[in-house]
């Protein structure tokens, strides 16, 4: 069991690691000359009684004058610990005694730099007045000012660009700026003072390219060579861009006022309200919107009317957004301020392996707001979609209908073996349940679906259409088990022993895997249709 001391040391590294992001700088002159040699000081008496906030040590080691810049093997100081602990009093006496403010452990990370990642003004203040570099930076370009805008603490930021910290510095690894950082935090205080003292609101971050797959499988073991692949580029983000992305409202404020672009767009093309849209926050959309941001704009090959629906309440999952501009009262938004209504997906957007991303799948092309509305089961966004003169019939690329979309078509539960969503109705991601019970819909889903189903017939579809495999909304039912689906589909005339271009009958597809290589029957949906195929 290590000591309390060496377990100290231990929490001291990490987040010295932390705040240099694996980062390392060249110490200055100040420190090189304290170090020369072998490194370590051999008069630690300072270090050690502040590393273990022993104030009777701390006389001591002062009375008997020891050294107060003594560095321990990793080029920590007596006033790293004091900075580290928060000990404002230590701190101020060790800087009365002659402390080096601006010297630099082994990973550049000064006392100021410290003190910023634990957002203690106080420090920061007692610092910066006894002469710290206030542009301190780590090797890998974060200063001081990122760090304290990224925590927010306006006390500091204010600081800091008051002793004359340059706040548009760029840290190295993507380019961002200090108001990126605030922006991207939502500290809107923070961000504040940095536009205040100048910070440009149109420097954009640095543009890197990716492959990803567009719109195919989640699961990149099961691409296949038809799987869609594009060279994508990130980043190019102005601060309102980090805004869209982080739902930063009052930050967003403050930069449309200063003139920020409310149609400003990323390296790949999307505008901000999409962004905004996608994230799932409304209520900044919303704002956009207000501001003139074009509703109708779909450089990406969708519109944030279809992001609004695609994403619809939820955070993560079946996790509740609590933006309250989310959902149905974005997408009135949205249509309220011209939002085509029969806007169709014409590209699929980038999916990883293993996520959890609101994406649209390659396979949806075609579909209109309505259309996802109808699958995701938003009956309520159905109607005002609807009352806006949308298409309630349009099919996708490959004839899925609305109805067929909202009885499952295509929509397959995942099972306990796989830990990706296939899209946002599915709700059995990392489900440990046995198969049968994994592949079941839930009660509550299958009612929403009979209510989405109704509603989709009262508002025109027939139950008869068929799509480019020949598969019907009966079908779709028929392989997801959802027997009242079918009866309300059987009720309003579906011919339940049509067969699709494979041959198969619904009666045919109401089988499924057992999880083990076998095909097992759904007795009770079989039943069900042998009975319905007889009236």
């Amino acid at each position: 069991m290590p000591s309390k001391v060496a377990r100290v040391g231990w929490m001291l590294t990490r987040l010295l690691v932390a705040a240099a992001v694996v980062g390392a700088v060249t110490a200055d002159a100040e420190g090189q000359s304290a170090r020369a040699g072998s490194g370590t000081d051999a008069d630690l008496r300072m270090v050690d009684a502040a590393r273990s906030q022993d104030r009777v040590l701390i006389d001591a080691a002062l009375k008997q004058h020891a050294n107060v810049n003594a560095r321990q093997p990793d080029g920590s100081t007596a006033l790293h610990w004091a900075v580290y602990w928060e000990d404002v009093a230590t701190t101020d006496r060790l800087i009365k005694a002659g402390a080096k403010v601006s010297v630099a452990n082994d990973l550049g990370v000064t006392p100021l730099v410290l003190a910023c990642s634990n957002s203690n003004a106080a420090i920061v203040q007692k610092l910066l007045a006894a002469g710290a570099d206030a542009n301190a930076t780590l090797e890998s370009g974060e200063t001081a000012l990122m760090l304290a805008a990224r925590n927010g603490n306006a006390e500091a930021v204010l600081a800091l660009v008051e002793h004359g910290a340059k706040v548009d510095a760029r840290e190295g690894t993507r380019g961002q700026t200090a108001l990126m950082w605030a922006v991207a935090n939502k500290r809107p205080e923070a961000a504040r003072i940095l536009i205040e003292h100048g910070a440009d609101i149109a420097v954009r971050s640095e543009t890197r390219k990716l492959v990803y797959n567009m719109g195919g499988n989640r699961s990149a073991g099961n691409a296949s060579k038809d799987t869609p692949l594009e060279e994508v580029a990130l980043g190019g983000s102005t601060p309102l861009l980090f805004a869209a992305r982080s739902g930063d409202v009052e930050s967003a404020k403050l930069l449309i006022a200063k003139g920020a672009n409310v149609n400003d767009t990323a390296a790949d093309g999307n505008t901000a309200l999409i962004i905004a849209a996608h994230s799932g926050h409304g209520t900044l959309a919303a704002l956009l919107l207000d501001k003139g941001a074009d509703a109708k704009a779909a450089p990406l090959g969708y519109t944030a009317l279809h992001a609004a629906v695609l994403r619809g309440t939820l955070r993560d999952r079946s996790l509740k957004n609590s933006d309250p501009g989310a959902g149905l009262n974005l997408v009135n938004a949205l249509l309220a301020h011209g939002a085509d209504a029969n806007a169709q997906v014409t590209k699929g957007t980038p999916i990883r392996r293993w996520s959890h991303d609101f994406a649209l799948l390659d396979r949806w092309v075609g579909a209109t707001p309505f259309w996802l509305a109808a699958r995701f089961l938003e009956v309520d966004m159905m109607r005002a979609l609807a009352a806006a003169g949308a298409d309630t019939k349009l099919p996708s690329k490959d004839g899925t209908t609305p109805l067929m979309a909202a009885a499952g078509q295509g929509y397959s539960r995942a099972s306990g073996t796989e830990a990706f969503i296939k899209d946002r109705r599915d709700f059995s991601s990392y489900n440990s349940e046995p198969f049968a019970v994994a592949t079941t819909i839930p009660v509550e889903e299958e009612r929403r679906t009979v209510e989405t189903v109704r509603l989709a017939i009262e508002l025109g579809n027939d139950v008869q259409t068929s799509n480019a495999a020949g598969d019907t909304a009966v079908h779709a039912a028929a392989a997801l088990g959802m027997d009242s689906v079918i009866q309300v589909l059987a009720d309003h005339g579906a011919n339940v022993t049509v067969k699709n271009k494979a041959g198969r009958a619904p009666i045919d597809v109401a089988r499924r895997d057992d999880g083990v290589g076998a095909s097992v029957a759904r007795s009770g949906t079989v039943e069900l249709l042998r009975k319905l195929s007889t009236q």
